[in-house]
């Protein structure tokens, strides 16, 4: 892998990333890889029943296919939180959160001690199964995996900053279909009130010295988002590939589908 998405992030480069959901397979991931054109995509352990064995082998697929691969968790345990690392994956995204505490519970699970309080094991990918010295692991798992929190209810706008200058945290990361009906506006992801707390964690994540992204409803919210500062954007999901190539071979074949 040329560069990781925290390394991207970083370099303040733009970082194009897809989410494997209802649809995940290994073999749709060497797919993406192959021709999709993407850096990286991410893994919804969230809203899909995506369990840790298939977890290991997508992040394998991943790794095979030159792309980079974090994963969207429930901010439910200790377990949920650390066990998508051990795989494999380079990050952990973390949905509806709320407050600074929840954040810092998160990052005391993420990380190891002095950081954190997460056991160490090492028979597994993260740690190139027991191969690496355990000081050297701990320092480097501290270091490179990385920790996104996700803004999507009027709560965790207000406390954007906050949360964006926890010890850990690496960057933020807006659900606009969330943030847009916790607003009561579902659906009008280019709203005034979305906008407004577009501003506010772009205004959040940058007075933090932190990047932040956002899963994009369309070109002109990714260009808001992109004129906002954003620079990791989440711009397709694996079911919306399947719509758009049923809905293309209908217009290709239209005669055939009147």
């Amino acid at each position: 892998m040329t560069k990781t998405i925290k390394q991207r992030l970083a370099d303040n480069e733009i970082v194009r990333v897809l989410s494997f959901g209802s649809l995940a397979s290994s073999k749709f991931i060497e797919i993406a890889g192959i021709v999709g054109g993407f850096h990286g995509l991410w893994l919804d352990q969230e809203h899909s029943a995506i369990p840790h064995q298939q977890i290991e082998l997508m992040t394998m697929a991943c790794r095979a296919s030159n792309l980079s691969c974090f994963v969207r968790v429930p901010p439910i345990d200790y377990g949920t939180i650390m066990r998508p690392m051990e795989a494999g994956a380079e990050g952990i995204m973390v949905a509806q959160i709320r407050t600074v505490d929840q954040v810092k519970q998160v990052v005391d699970w993420a990380k190891y001690p002095p950081m954190g309080t997460r056991g160490l094991f090492l028979a597994n990918s993260e740690a190139k199964y027991g191969t690496v010295d355990q000081q050297q692991h701990i320092e480097s798992a501290n270091r490179d995996r990385w920790l996104a929190i996700q803004i999507e209810t009027p709560e965790a706008v207000g406390c954007a900053q906050a949360i964006a200058e926890v010890n850990g945290v690496d960057a933020l990361f807006v659900g606009p279909g969330d943030l847009a009906c916790t607003l009561g506006v579902p659906g009008q992801v280019l709203h005034p009130k979305c906008i407004d707390a577009l501003e506010q964690v772009s205004a959040g994540a940058k007075a933090a010295g932190k990047p932040w992204g956002a899963l994009t409803r369309g070109p002109e919210h990714a260009g808001k988002c992109r004129e906002l500062g954003c620079q990791l954007f989440s711009l397709v999901a694996d079911l919306d590939l399947i719509h758009r190539g049923f809905q293309a071979t209908k217009k290709l074949y239209t005669e055939f589908f009147e």
